[in-house]
């Protein structure tokens, strides 16, 4: 997957994300005002119950089970003008539909808030259906950005989110004096990409990182009230609050999440040592010692998230196949049109059905140029009824290739499950929405490439294995370490065990901690780097990229075992199998009406999250790689 991508939850990432989940998506037509009045939204809050005497006010489950089907039926209008005011802000950047987009981000806080409130009446009620109990505490930790009753501190709120939103969307650097030509977050990460200059990694690494300095005050204000909205429905803090979204205690889940870091922590290792050893050699051992964390501008990813761009400095076999597919896509004249299908196509080999046609009218696929717009890749349904689409600024590369295919998980997931209840349409956890695109990508296989005319010729042996196996761990497992810290960051500061004077001192602490990648050059208070990450101002939670990478193996495993394959987990292609299609189906369908356990047991079998099936994918690479680091000073 692509984890820049966002899922249903960005969508309404401004303010409240969706059911438990965030993607980097959601969807309607423009029917229907985006605004909407005041007085709407004012009728459409819950109404208190009138007290005639204490007996009388005592809610009953049947009262319970009302309230729930209304806040369904309300959120559902809601969060479409919601979606579609979003949509609209990210596809035609103004001052005017980001100012549209708070207003309307504004009345589904105050219609969450009060909401949640009035849910609280029911937490001791007896007798309650298993779907009722399960639709409140879903409405309970349904936003992620929780809003304070006071109303205008809610609209702050709104403001702020609608305003960090903007900066990183119109983010430019235009040259030291700021008077150059200036370059967007995509001419930036093309340098990253593709420049093999160390100065010229360095600007513009520094230059996009300058976008994020006026994001501080604002970012320490949205803790401030969120913290605030989320102590006001019973939560420590907004980071408890999202903790609590995988149907266990928060402490426990932050427990969960580092023993699979543990679990994957080792393969991490070797690639690292491996891969720095191979960046001293290009740009000298000053620049890149052993035994010390990476510059961060060398990785070929602007937060060295994913380092698949820097595979030719790495590549352990020169002279095999050639795995690029990038030069395939631009010499058979792949058009962002002719991508999408491609991804279609895989799905539907499952037995899925085809994409709505209102899919294909109302996407944007490629970069329009007459107007600033969102290009981080996400998924959506604005109008919670099937009107799905992706937003990409699509270029003919194999990353976009398996972006869209990750952003197409998250459509055929919201295609399945839209005629459950709006609370109930959510993936199982976050992490299963990211997970599913991701899973089907592992097989998209040399073999199936070749059969697709985008490999000349598959690898053979061991060492067109090894390269294989490199390329992809250059994306998958490098990911998973910033995968974990960005909310362990976020984490702190919402905690209050990161103060506002060490916000950017403790983000590199923990990027140097997880990744073992340092900042080039010298930062200090005056910057706000975690902001130069989408996800941050954004208000996007993070650890759903993680889980997806450790699930995205799990899935794979489960899929091919259904689909009777043998063999090697690391050869496996689902592609075309009915079974497996099936077991995927049954999956999605569950949405987020049962807890994550047991939409995992329908497809996999097991209750527990697991990364050794990911272990058990890269044991080739593993083997090799520690066989390479011998003599090496390896850590940091």
């Amino acid at each position: 997957m692509n984890s820049t991508s966002p899922v249903k939850s960005l969508v309404r990432a401004a303010l409240v994300v969706v059911p438990l989940i965030a993607s980097p998506g959601c969807t309607p037509s423009a029917h229907g005002s985006t605004a909407g009045s005041s007085e709407e939204a004012r009728t459409a809050a819950p109404a208190a119950e009138p007290q005639k005497s204490a007996e009388a006010a005592q809610p009953t489950a049947e009262d319970a089970r009302q309230f729930a089907t209304r806040v369904n039926e309300d959120l559902k209008r809601l969060w479409t003008r919601q979606a579609t005011a979003d949509w609209i802000k990210s596809t035609y950047i103004t001052d005017d539909t980001e100012r549209n987009a708070a207003v309307v981000n504004e009345e589904v806080l105050a219609y969450v808030s009060q909401a949640i409130k009035e849910a609280a009446r029911f937490k001791d009620v007896q007798g309650l259906d298993a779907d009722t109990s399960r639709t409140l505490h879903l409405l309970r930790v349904s936003s992620t950005l929780p809003a304070p009753s006071d109303a205008q501190k809610r609209a702050e709120l709104a403001a702020i989110a609608s305003k960090l939103d903007g900066l990183y969307g119109k983010g430019k650097y235009c040259g030291k004096d700021g008077k150059g030509q200036c370059k967007d977050l995509g001419d930036l990460s093309d340098v990253m990409a593709k420049s093999r200059n160390y100065d010229e990694l360095l600007e513009a690494w520094t230059g996009w990182h300058t976008i994020s300095t006026p994001m501080r005050p604002l970012y320490q204000r949205l803790v401030q009230l969120s913290n605030e909205g989320a102590q006001e429905i019973g939560f420590a803090d907004t980071g408890a609050l999202w903790r609590s979204n995988y149907d266990m205690p928060p402490e426990a889940f932050e427990k969960e999440a580092q023993r699979l870091w543990g679990q994957v922590k080792p393969l991490y290792d070797d690639l690292h040592c491996y891969v720095r050893a191979r960046l001293a050699k290009q740009y000298g051992e000053d620049k890149v010692p052993a035994g010390k964390a990476i510059p961060a501008h060398l990785l070929g990813n602007m937060w060295s998230q994913e380092w698949n761009n820097i595979y030719s400095m790495v590549e352990p076999y020169k002279g095999q196949p050639s795995l690029d597919v990038d030069a395939e896509l631009k010499r058979q004249n792949y058009d962002a049109l002719r991508m999408v299908k491609l991804g279609e196509s895989f799905f539907t080999s499952l037995g899925l059905k085809p994409l709505p046609e209102t899919f294909w009218q109302r996407s944007q696929f490629t970069k329009p140029r007459d107007r600033e717009v969102m290009c981080h890749a996400s998924a959506w349904d604005i109008t919670y009824d099937n009107d799905v689409r992706i937003k990409m600024c699509i270029k003919p590369t194999e990353e976009d290739l398996v972006t869209i295919h990750h952003e197409l998980g998250h459509d055929y997931y919201y295609t399945y499950y839209y005629k459950l209840p709006v609370l109930y349409q959510s993936g199982a956890h976050d992490g299963f929405h990211e997970a599913i695109g991701d899973a089907l990508t592992l097989s998209i296989t040399p073999g199936y490439l070749k059969q697709l005319g985008l490999l000349k010729e598959v690898p053979k042996g061991d060492k067109g294995l090894i390269n294989l196996q490199m390329k992809d761990a250059m994306e998958k497992v490098a990911f998973l370490p910033f995968g974990l810290l960005v909310d362990q960051w976020r984490w702190d500061v919402f905690s209050g065990r990161v103060k506002p004077e060490d916000y950017n001192k403790a983000w590199w602490a923990l990027r140097e901690k997880y990744q073992g990648v340092r900042a080039p050059v010298e930062r200090t208070e005056n910057d706000f780097d975690p902001g130069a990450k989408y996800h941050v101002p954004s208000n996007v939670p993070y650890t759903r990229y993680f889980l997806a990478r450790i699930l995205q193996f799990q899935f794979h495993r489960a899929l091919c075992q259904a689909a009777g394959q043998k063999g090697a987990l690391h050869e496996c292609s689902i592609y075309g199998n009915k079974e497996a299609g099936q077991r995927l189906q049954a999956m999605l369908e569950m949405g987020a009406s049962k807890p994550w356990p047991d939409a995992l047991q329908a497809l996999t079998g097991q209750r527990e999250m697991d990364a050794s099936a990911m272990l058990e994918y890269f044991a080739p690479l593993r083997t090799w790689l520690q066989e390479q680091n011998k003599g090496q000073k390896c850590g940091w």
